[in-house]
């Protein structure tokens, strides 16, 4: 399609929904035709109470439905009345899920006014909860599940999926659950409320969003002694058969949906670098765990570097984790460093990674996973250290960022030890502290603890969601009030999908997820500064997401893998990012915007 105008463009946006619908066309039923008990029930399609009288006679729905007509706003205040009376977040979750059942404008309508109470339940921490209890919870589907025993039918599930041809998947095996190890097909929740926030935080259509478990076995013991275990049955087959089950996934993909971004999530390490190095050239295709996780926090870094008082050419990180996520955060930063002027060995030295077994040295007597060599030491100079402790004494670091999944690893004497070393190097310093393990009962430190055990001078962030701290002082000086960070993903990967998407990438870069991190640390506004934040306000993650689409959409095109046509980019470069920003804008989706509106 050649597009000659910005007009042009302006109207091929609008008509995104229009695709949408045309998608369907494969469907027993058109939206159009539907009417009675089919519209109420589909979800897509089911407005609720904010049918008009007209559309309820044109529809067939008068005493299906009763009298009153409620705006979205009124909706989403009664279903907050329901959360709000819920005693436990499962419960919470549970509602919210029967209402994205029953109705999907309301449900993000509801997530997207609601963002900073309801991602909390949505996601992380409460998805934890939900993914270790998913089969007993189950009540009805809402991914694919697809099990190794069935490997020749790949295509045919593929298919199976309802409705228009998705732009997205969030794909897991469920071997390694946030913090919370290998949980198998339970872990399907993952995918589903990742999916939620592709929607919610950037406005990728519901419809077309796909989640999907990979169910090779599992080697948890609970689950395959739970009589209401969903997944097979058994240990999880070899290595090798995995590999090649993962084969056939992506060509199916490849295959069936091949426009289709395929998001990697919580495969364990060893598979989640192989995966990505195995794929990432030749498909849509990027893991969130190394990629998104990286530029998450580069982006809070690049900001907290600022806020330190440290120069870059001091700064010395030690990393408590040494798996997919800290290998890949650390990646990350390396090349940070290496933009700035140093050499990828000068970068590289700066990073101290530690594991279960001390600081990771080449020399250490064990064998090392391969994702773990790029950062191992060699100049210890044959001395092992053990402990955290030992490690902070050695290196005397500027930043500590914890991504172990072990609660409370970051004891008093240890962030103090922090402390001590950044103010060792004159007054006005401030240690970086970033424990990002996910759920909160794996969180590294509180924000409480981190505040009082560095009296206040901590450039703070954290992967689950924290509350504000008042730090009692007293005297004339008064209370202190401390806003943490949350270094989340959601900051990045849903831009990152959505610039992805919109700029027809056939592959995703480095530069891509590179500019992604670059894009966030910039998107702050002059009142987040001033409160001394590294990340916008998570009710500003929409604004934020688009700032991220427009510049991955850029990057996109500077490393020549865009398949929009060049006209395109000429006529947005004369117009300028304010052109290419309503782009964007126009081709999300919003509950209350031209795409819901114009339906029946």
């Amino acid at each position: 399609m050649k597009l000659a105008s910005l007009d042009q463009h302006r109207g091929y946006a609008q008509d995104h929904y229009s695709e949408v619908k045309q998608d369907r066309e494969t469907a027993p039923m058109e939206e159009s035709e539907a009417s009675g008990h089919h519209v109420i029930r589909e979800p897509l399609w089911n407005k609720g109470l904010s049918f008009t009288p007209e559309q309820r006679i044109a529809k067939n729905l008068t005493g299906l439905l009763p009298h009153a007509m409620e705006s979205l706003e009124t909706q989403c205040a009664r279903a907050m009345k329901m959360i709000q009376s819920r005693q436990t977040n499962v419960d919470k979750y549970l509602y919210l899920s029967t209402v994205k059942g029953q109705n999907v404008d309301l449900f993000y309508r509801l997530l997207m006014d609601n963002i900073r109470e309801l991602m909390p339940l949505v996601y992380t921490p409460t998805i934890g909860d939900v993914c270790l209890q998913y089969s007993t919870l189950y009540t009805r589907p809402e991914a694919l599940y697809i099990s190794i025993k069935q490997r020749k039918s790949i295509r045919t599930m593929l298919r199976n999926w309802p409705g228009p041809e998705p732009e997205i998947c969030v794909v897991t095996d469920g071997s390694r659950i946030l913090g919370l190890g290998d949980l198998g097909v339970n872990g399907v929740g993952i995918s589903i409320g990742k999916l939620a926030l592709y929607t919610a935080a950037a406005g990728i259509h519901p419809a077309k969003t796909l989640p999907i478990v990979l169910d090779t076995g599992t080697n948890n013991e609970s689950n395959l002694r739970d009589p209401f275990y969903l997944g097979l049955r058994q240990k999880r087959v070899p290595i090798d058969v995995q590999q090649d089950f993962m084969d056939e996934f992506m060509d199916a993909v490849k295959d069936v949906y091949p426009n289709m971004v395929v998001q990697f999530e919580d495969f364990d390490s060893e598979k989640a670098f192989n995966y990505l190095d195995r794929y990432r050239h030749n498909y849509r295709a990027f893991n969130d765990d190394i990629q998104g996780t990286g530029a998450v926090v580069l982006a809070g870094y690049i900001n907290a570097v600022n806020l330190s008082g440290v120069p870059l050419a001091e700064q010395r990180l030690v990393f408590m984790g040494a798996g997919s996520a800290g290998v890949g955060v650390a990646k990350q930063l390396v090349e940070y460093y290496t933009r700035r002027g140093l050499s990828e060995k000068e970068a590289r030295d700066k990073f101290y990674l530690v594991d279960t077994k001390g600081l990771v040295t080449m020399d250490r007597g064990d064998r090392l996973a391969e994702h773990k060599k790029y950062f191992a030491r060699t100049d210890n100079a044959g001395h092992q250290f053990r402990t955290l402790e030992e490690v902070i004494e050695y290196v005397k670091p500027s930043a500590l960022v914890g991504l172990a999944a072990t609660f409370g690893i970051f004891t008093e004497s240890i962030i103090r030890a922090l402390k001590a070393s950044v103010d060792a190097g004159g007054l006005g310093r401030r240690p970086i502290l970033f424990p990002l393990s996910n759920p909160l009962t794996k969180a590294e430190c509180t924000f409480e603890q981190a505040v009082q055990w560095t009296d206040g001078s901590v450039v703070f962030a954290s992967g689950s969601p924290f509350s504000s701290f008042t730090l009692k002082i007293g005297g004339e000086a008064g209370d202190i009030t401390y806003h943490p960070n949350q270094g989340n993903n959601v900051y990045v990967f849903p831009g990152l999908g959505l610039g992805a998407i919109l700029a027809k990438a056939t592959r995703i870069t480095d530069e891509m997820v590179y500019t992604s991190a670059a894009a966030l640390a910039g998107s702050l506004n002059a009142e987040e500064v001033h409160m001394g934040l590294i990340y916008p306000k998570i009710d500003r993650v929409r604004d934020a997401s688009i700032t991220v689409a427009r510049e991955v959409m850029k990057a996109a095109r500077r490393d020549g893998v865009s398949e929009l046509p060049e006209s395109l980019w000429v006529e947005w470069e004369e117009w300028g990012d304010v052109a290419l920003t309503n782009y964007i804008k126009r081709r999300v989706y919003n509950p209350t915007s031209f795409e819901a509106s114009a339906r029946l």
